[in-house]
């Protein structure tokens, strides 16, 4: 992404429409410093790449596909920005946080946490019942964050991360293996002034997960949470929260996890359809 592409992330009000390219194969990255000042970030999702843009851009993305005979255009689509981050972006609460985009002006209230957030294109604004629900389980052991070591699995914007920081987690390891989330979760950080307590990464959560921490959290892909409960780190967590799950992928998780010795403190059943599981591992 350029640089233009970023102050305007950071600072920038909501796009009102968003083009977006489907192509087979890997852009490289220093490719896309050619593709303009209308260019957001390309979602990389393994041997393809989401290429967006805040205008028409089929002839820019035809002349890199000349060039690059690895790359394919498999579809094209145009979403408002709403449909595409999944409603309006304007300050709302989840509980005690106060979730802001930076181009609102609003102050917070007595006992509100106040958090700056600008999606971007990435999910994870709190409008999703898995996020949200995250956020809860946070706040149920709020007590404890000030004394732990926090690991955030496919932070996306990083809003679980920055939670916990707002919450007094003074030492925060944020990972995705997207390079557009890691990159719009860090300039959330840096929106936030926590950069001295969140340090975001580009990983894979499997190659992370032993990585020293007193907290868990991984709203992440069914798949990779059976992983990384089987994980030898796993178990040296004193509390998880596990989301991103749907009913029957819970009920699995649930299974794997009576395997070991741990606890399920909450879980959160959002409208018959996600779930978010916050437990402990028992001994500590």
């Amino acid at each position: 992404m350029n640089t233009v592409s970023i102050d305007h992330i950071i600072s920038h009000s909501a796009y009102q429409d968003l083009y977006i390219y489907y192509l087979e194969g890997s852009l490289k990255r220093e490719e896309e410093s050619h593709l303009g000042l209308t260019f957001l970030g390309n979602w990389a999702e393994e041997e393809s790449s989401f290429l967006f843009f805040t205008k028409p851009s089929k002839d820019l993305v035809q002349r890199i596909i000349d060039k690059d005979k690895r790359l394919r255009l498999i579809d094209e689509f145009h979403f408002t920005y709403e449909e595409w981050i999944g409603g309006k972006v304007i300050p709302h609460k989840v509980s005690r946080f106060l979730i802001v985009p930076p181009w609102e002006d609003r102050q917070q209230g007595d006992g509100e946490l106040k958090m700056l957030l600008n999606p971007g294109v990435v999910f994870g604004t709190s409008l999703h019942a898995t996020t949200r629900d995250s956020l809860l389980a946070l706040l149920e052991i709020s007590d404890k964050l000030p004394f732990y070591r926090v690991l955030d699995l496919g932070t996306g914007t990083g809003i679980l991360a920055i939670g916990a920081a707002l919450l007094g987690a003074g030492k925060i390891v944020a990972i995705d293996n997207n390079p557009l989330a890691v990159k719009t979760a860090a300039l959330n950080v840096k929106l936030n002034g926590l950069e001295e307590h969140i340090e975001v990464r580009e990983a894979l959560a499997e190659d992370i997960i032993d990585t020293p921490s007193d907290l868990l959290i991984a709203n992440i892909h069914y798949d990779i949470i059976r992983k990384l409960i089987k994980g030898v780190g796993f178990l040296k967590k004193q509390y998880f929260i596990l989301s991103g799950l749907m009913r029957s992928q819970a009920r699995n998780i649930r299974l794997e996890l009576a395997r070991y010795p741990v606890e399920i403190i909450h879980e959160w059943d959002n409208d018959m359809v996600w779930r978010t599981i916050l437990g402990r591992v028992k001994g500590f």
